[in-house]
């Protein structure tokens, strides 16, 4: 996540993120569910910025997208009343804050786009308002916002376990090109993961070659891509119509491997 100060304003740009490998774990008591999870940011972003306005009190959030709400529904208006609140400047008294949206991102596409931009708005108000808070106390910040919000802070690239919050750097050696394929309709993760539950019988243990690489700090491209797999591939492959025939496209053209996302895009990447 890179930002850039600019006297009272702060730009943050917020990547998209695959799950390169995705578990699907056991039920929590708390109705999360724990995951295993490879995740990588790509080279999609939105653009957020930041700045004070002495005139004026509370938050406001302008969104080029008119379909998105800007109040309380947006997770970037969560993640800035979270931030205000935590910092003690109650969203009500403080100095105004003008937050304003660009996005790239498809929603409901699998990709976080949300979830990047209220990490995004933890990390510029961070900045902006000069809170000197660490990755981790950040990270617990967006942790009461979301679960993939807490990746984002140690972001390129991460093992997630738990409900999102244990949160392992790794490094990657070499580079991908990706392909994201949108279909043009979304799936709210929640739909998703009842779908989940209901076309599984049980829970399936992490096999012994995942066992093997969760303790480890770095990965090439080379190992990774044979091991990708996303539990949602069953549960999903036919949310539309157009999906399996997306798949079986990229499937037939041997220099890409394909991945489905947990929304309706695929992740397909050149081998």
């Amino acid at each position: 996540m890179r930002s850039r100060r600019k006297e009272r304003e702060v730009r943050v740009l917020a990547p998209a993120k695959v799950n390169l490998i995705l578990k699907v774990l056991d039920r929590r008591p708390d109705g999360y569910h724990n995951i295993w999870s490879l995740m990588h940011t790509v080279g999609l972003e939105d653009e957020l910025r930041f700045r004070l306005s002495p005139r004026s009190t509370g938050v406001r959030l302008h969104c080029d997208d008119a379909a998105l709400p800007t109040d309380g529904r947006n997770l970037v208006s969560q993640a800035a009343s979270l931030v205000l609140e935590r910092a003690g400047l109650p969203a009500d008294r403080a100095m105004g804050l003008e937050i304003r949206l660009t996005k790239r991102i498809p929603v409901s596409a699998g990709l976080a786009g949300g979830s990047s931009d209220a990490a995004a708005t933890i990390a510029g108000l961070n900045r902006l308002l000069g809170l000197g808070w660490s990755p981790e106390e950040m990270a617990r910040v967006g942790q009461a916002v979301g679960s993939d919000v807490p990746f984002f802070f140690f972001a390129p690239s991460a093992l997630v376990r738990g409900r999102g919050e244990e949160v392992a750097p790794v490094t990657f050696t070499g580079e991908r090109w990706v392909v994201l394929v949108h279909p043009g309709f979304p799936i709210e993760t929640r739909w998703a993961y009842e779908r989940l539950a209901s076309t599984r019988q049980a829970v399936p243990p992490l096999s012994p070659t995942l066992r093997g690489v969760a303790g480890r700090t770095s990965f090439s491209w080379d190992d990774v891509v044979p091991l990708m797999e996303n539990d949602f591939e069953e549960a999903l492959a036919h949310s539309s119509p157009a999906s399996p025939s997306l798949a079986g496209r990229l499937t037939r053209n041997p220099p890409f491997r394909y991945a489905p996302l947990s929304g309706p895009s695929l992740d397909s990447r050149r081998s």
